[in-house]
């Protein structure tokens, strides 16, 4: 219990308050109720009246004072309060079981798991013959094949419902704009249980998430935790694990139980200053007032209650103080909710830390959170003891205040004592994926223990739900996963997916994992990193040491890529009779390379050591708003938008402008740099805009300085891009293809062949509308119309036209989700589909590239490709998955193909074991270090 709470003598401090213990308060509490009622009347002349409703007051005021926790004997549970009569007992045998027990380091090799009645009644190496027989022809028998099984994964902050997919006007309740403290809102109460995005993230192992309400308000409302799977009463709260007995048993608690944890979600700092046009200073403020009154109406009952608990009955009200308003906030003071903060900066931290100790309130965990690793000891300040820490892996520098966010902050954060949770903000990250995220951080330096509990245990401990998730234990909630690979392997899927005890997949797809894939992944060393990071207050330097003249010896080397006179993309072989072998570079340009006899005779320079690594095409940009966005929010940052022709009014005296992204481009900014030393030497930028018009792209270095920089700009103009959607300004789409046919001068070069025309289009029938319309050009003109689809998310359902039709594809994201109506039929891949869009357009010989969509996901581009190669189940070699983030990119958009290449010490560019140590520039003749 939080310091400074008062309990009744008879009330129990601990959440596994048991029945008896319960029971025997009551009785307590009656009698001492008695006693001093005799007492009082005995020294008083005046008779007191005892009410009707003595006893229920006694009650509900000793139900104050209790704390949340499980039933008494839930572990000894025998059938789930969430069984489904019906569901068959699975036995799996056979399986590698991380358990979650021992911190994460408890392995059950090749052990079996019994679940029955919606619980995990057995785990261990071989179950009791006891729990089987009398069910034999029941039980479902699944043989993991030594595959790792794991509990299945809870999301802490999700918005899934409440912000359903696909996005349409009136579905989106995250947020309401109706007053800045508002904890009388819940969540429940708009959760969508038609969202597409919940079978989506069953099939990434998700089985619950906390769903909050969204960030606009200094109190956003009450937050629920759900089991995603679908429901027989297919109601919001029949998802709802363990909810609040107030939503089942009418108002009043039932005194036999102790109570169940609640949520609330608050936020500080730029979100709720900026919907409310106010000030950190106001928000701060504004919770001081709303935990004032909560405060007052929690002293009152206590009043209440002790005059109640002394007989002193004359006066008092027929039941204690209660506050529609309010109640949640005094439950809060009370020790009884998780309360999850959405919060960012050190200014934030110190001052919600400040509320939390000056009302005497637990944080459950700070969210967001992108400057906690900075600042660990602060948040050890927060009243009755450290919160826990939600973070996302790499996400970061998308406003002002995650600028200094850091993908080293969940391995900081754990060195520090604190507990770490990966966490999606679902649908701002696609939850389906939230295990990437526990990929990401284990990368970057978490313990393997660490990152997979960051996404099943820890999330389940700092819900208090741990009694029941979060872990393969028998008696738990029969929530589990089979992967098909390791689950910190990169693009882990899973085979099949437990909730409550029922399969969520039906025949799912199974992908043939390498065994390399099978172990815990090796991963690089970012000692320095991680200490730079702090040391420089978030914003480390990331210039790389330039080599120009001097040679630079690569040893080691396992592999070499390049592409070719024609751009594909080639295999060299270094290593001889399999020995790593030896690449000399001087000025940028390879001049050796073989084994050490052949290549250490010349100058040696500075000697690079790949231990094993590899040497590939450095990868090319596309999609976001790289070189023309440094943070998106803030204006001064960025190019901005251009005004649309055929929906703004704009000046005549720029009716004839070109806008072209080579004029706005903005070199150096940390995006930039952070992708640069990620393997990504160069980007093609379009100008930033809403409508159907969007200018001309420009191709740049990301190494170059600045613009005047010898071949910093790659290529003036690339291509003119248009956009294609329902959304775009109320436009109806016909409209909008009759200003794509329009011959106006930018689309003049376009009709004549010279540029390739880009259009952002998803909906397979505008994608149809755009094949007829380069038939009809390509008669009119006699030449072929170079068209290039971008997004495209319904691209495969037309990929044998589209191949017909030469035309190219460049899918955004690489991992399809339907966040709108036009990407509704977006093929999802394994386990849901036999194959990805890719795979399908690649099957039919359609050109494809892979974009992203904001500035910070290029540093995980090479992640995208090699997981774009496992999802295609070996039909993409590593040389074609290389091409899809590089030659491909440049041959769609005929831009002259770029021969940087990059060094990768420890693997190659597909391994999370490899890190980008170099960059080799025989345009620009030099090697970047670093």
């Amino acid at each position: 219990m939080p310091k400074g709470s008062t309990l009744p003598p008879f009330a129990s401090p601990s959440p596994t308050s048991n029945t008896r213990q319960i029971v025997l308060g009551l009785v307590v509490f009656t009698i001492l109720s008695l006693w001093s009622s005799s007492r009082y009347l005995s020294t008083h002349s005046t008779l007191t009246v005892i009410p009707s409703n003595a006893q229920r007051i006694l009650d509900d005021c000793a139900a104050l004072y209790y704390l949340p926790g499980p039933p008494p004997n839930f572990a000894a549970r025998d059938e789930s309060d969430r069984y489904v009569p019906g569901t068959r007992p699975t036995l799996i045998t056979n399986a590698t079981i991380w358990t979650g027990a021992s911190g994460g380091r408890e392995v059950v090799h090749s052990g079996e798991i019994y679940i029955d009645k919606g619980i995990v009644k057995y785990v261990g190496k071989r179950v009791p013959e006891t729990f089987v027989t009398s069910r034999d022809h029941h039980v479902l028998r699944i043989n993991a094949g030594l595959l790792w099984v794991t509990p299945a994964i809870n999301d802490l902050h999700s918005h899934l419902g409440v912000d359903p997919v696909p996005e349409l006007r009136g579905s989106d309740d995250t947020n309401s704009r109706n007053g800045i403290v508002q904890p009388w809102l819940r969540s429940l109460d708009g959760i969508d249980t038609h969202d597409e995005a919940y079978r989506l993230s069953i099939s990434g192992g998700v089985a619950t998430a906390l769903v909050l309400p969204g960030s606009a308000n200094a109190i956003g409302g009450q937050a629920f935790v759900i089991k995603l799977r679908e429901t027989k009463d297919r109601t919001p709260l029949s998802k709802v694990l363990e909810p609040p007995y107030s939503l089942l048993n009418g108002t009043h608690a039932d005194p036999s139980l102790p109570p169940r944890w609640r949520y609330i979600k608050h936020a500080a700092g730029e979100n709720p200053s900026r919907v409310y046009h106010g000030t950190r200073m106001d928000t701060i403020w504004q919770f001081r007032v709303a935990y004032n009154e909560a405060r007052k109406v929690k002293l009152a009952q206590d009043a209440y209650c002790a005059k109640a608990r002394a007989g002193q009955w004359a006066g008092l009200p027929a039941s204690p103080p209660e506050s529609l308003q309010w109640e949640a906030l005094v439950d809060v003071l009370r020790g009884r909710v998780k309360v999850n903060i959405h919060i960012y900066e050190t200014v934030d931290f110190t001052s919600l830390v400040g509320l939390s100790n000056e009302f005497e309130f637990h944080v459950a965990a700070f969210h967001h959170a992108h400057e906690a690793y900075l600042v660990p000891d602060v948040l050890k300040q927060t009243y009755g003891g450290p919160p826990g820490v939600a973070v996302f892996a790499t996400n970061a520098r998308y406003k002002r205040e995650s600028y200094r966010g850091s993908e080293f902050a969940a391995k900081l954060l754990h060195d520090q004592g604190l507990q770490v949770v990966m966490k999606s903000d679902h649908p701002v990250l696609n939850s389906r994926f939230l295990l990437y995220e526990a990929q990401q951080a284990h990368y970057y330096g978490l313990d393997d223990a660490t990152a997979l509990a960051a996404v099943t245990s820890t999330p389940a401990e700092l819900a208090g739900l741990s009694h029941r998730i979060g872990y393969i234990k028998s008696g738990h909630d029969a929530d589990l996963v089979i992967w098909d690979s390791h689950p910190l392997a990169l693009g882990a899927t899973p085979n099949q997916v437990f909730i409550d005890g029922i399969p969520q997949l039906s025949k799912p797809f199974v992908l043939q994992k390498p065994p390399g894939l099978q172990t815990v992944p090796k991963t690089p060393d970012f000692e320095k990193e991680a200490s730079d990071a702090v040391r420089y207050d978030g914003l480390p330097p990331l210039k790389p040491t330039k080599r120009t003249d001097s040679a630079v010896t690569f040893v080691n080397v396992q592999s070499m890529w390049i592409k070719g006179s024609s751009g594909a993309v080639e295999s060299l072989l270094v290593a001889q009779n399999g020995r790593p072998g030896v690449v000399v570079v001087r000025g940028g340009t390879i001049q050796c390379f073989g084994g050490a006899t052949q290549c250490m005779a010349s100058e040696q320079g500075d000697i690079i050591d790949l231990h094993g690594g590899s040497i590939s095409p450095g990868l090319v940009s596309f999609g976001s708003g790289l070189g023309l966005v440094e943070i998106p929010p803030e204006a001064s940052t960025n190019d901005g938008y251009i005004l649309d022709p055929i929906s703004d009014t704009v000046p005549s005296l720029l009716k004839d402008v070109e806008i072209r992204a080579v004029d706005g481009l903005l070199f150096g900014g940390r995006n930039i740099l952070i992708a640069y030393r990620s393997g990504v030497t160069s980007a093609i930028a379009y100008p930033l805009f809403g409508g159907t018009f969007g200018g001309l792209s420009a191709a740049f270095s990301l190494g170059a300085s600045h613009k005047l920089e010898e071949n910093a700009v790659v290529q003036d103009v690339v291509a003119l891009h248009v956009g294609l959607s329902h959304l775009r300004n109320g436009l109806s789409v016909s409209t909008q293809i009759g200003f794509s046919g329009d011959q106006e001068k930018w689309f003049k070069a376009v009709s004549e062949g010279k540029i390739p025309l880009v259009v952002d289009v998803d909906k397979a029938d505008h994608i149809a509308t755009l094949l007829i319309l380069k038939s009809e050009v390509d008669r009119a003109s006699g030449k072929s119309l170079r068209l290039v689809l971008i997004r495209a998310s319904e691209a495969h359902l037309l990929a044998k036209e589209i191949a017909d039709a030469g035309v190219g594809v460049i899918l955004i994201p690489a991992r399809q989700f339907p966040g709108t109506w036009d990407q509704l039929r977006a093929l999802p891949g394994p386990p849901l589909t036999p194959e990805s869009a890719i795979g399908v357009l690649f099957r039919h010989n359609v050109t494809v590239g892979l974009g992203i969509t904001e500035e910070w996901e290029a540093r995980n581009h090479r992640f995208d490709i090699a997981w774009a190669a496992l999802e295609a189940n070996g039909t993409l070699s590593k040389a074609d998955a290389i091409s899809l983030a590089s030659s491909n990119i440049e041959s769609l958009l005929n831009v002259e193909p770029q021969m940087d290449l990059v060094a990768y010490a420890g693997g190659d560019f597909s391994e999370l074991s490899s890190k980008p140590v170099a960059i080799i520039s025989p345009l620009r003749s030099y090697v970047d270090i670093f």
